[in-house]
């Protein structure tokens, strides 16, 4: 199975530091993924040396490289580390990483191609108007590729544009004592998430990260 060695995001280690994440360096360890604080450089084994904000790429074991349907991506080699512990805010891992596509079978199709394990498509639109999504198991880690509601394929283009990495969501074991510790000003009240007996909380821009970021209650599968 195709696993998530390393996610190079756009912001400065301080700025996680900042809501509460343990940092070495320019790594937050996140269950047994890297999450690679590029700040201004956005440089990693994932990630290019163009400045970029947001998650701008990713490295996996047992997977194709390259350019997947416009997700950067590197082959890794290297060995899964142990858990990380959980962070001070309570954070203990990734649950999902969001892709937004202009044409969902054709991602799906490159995806599975590269060697990800596609495990269902879901053909309900979301409460955020996007009309389908597919689901593919990294591990622990979910990718879930969105179809683009057609008034976005539209503005950005048309139907032949690359797909892109979008968001994450990440586990907190207490999600009333992470939000509260984060406080009004940066993290949204909680409400009940898609996945049925799940909570989820959103930060809000003033929590500072590029990368939109929404906090989870662990699945029962966990």
């Amino acid at each position: 199975m195709a696993t998530v060695d390393e996610l190079a995001v756009g912001d400065e280690p301080g700025t996680w530091e900042a809501l509460g994440f343990a940092v070495e360096g320019d790594v937050c360890m996140l269950g047994d993924v890297r999450i690679r604080l590029a700040g201004e450089r956005s440089a990693s084994a994932a990630g290019g040396g163009d400045g970029r904000k947001g998650l701008v790429g990713w490295s996996l074991r047992g997977a194709g490289e390259g350019d997947l349907d416009g997700l950067p991506t590197e082959r890794s080699e290297q060995p899964a580390p142990d858990p990380a512990p959980a962070h001070p805010n309570g954070v203990t891992a990734i649950d999902h990483v969001v892709a937004i596509s202009p044409d969902l079978d054709r991602t799906v199709a490159a995806l599975q191609a590269a060697g990800l394990d596609l495990r269902r498509i879901r053909e309900e639109p979301t409460p955020a108007g996007a009309p389908r999504q597919a689901f593919f198991r990294l591990g622990a880690v979910i990718l879930e590729a969105v179809q683009a509601p057609p008034e976005a394929i539209e503005r950005s283009g048309g139907a032949d544009g690359p797909s892109f990495f979008w968001g994450l969501a990440l586990v907190s074991e207490d999600l009333e004592a992470t939000v509260a510790g984060l406080g009004p000003d940066r993290v949204g009240e909680i409400r009940p998430a898609v996945q049925p007996g799940r909570r989820i909380a959103t930060l809000r821009r003033a929590a500072g990260l590029s990368v939109p970021v929404a906090l989870i209650t662990p699945r029962s599968d966990a």
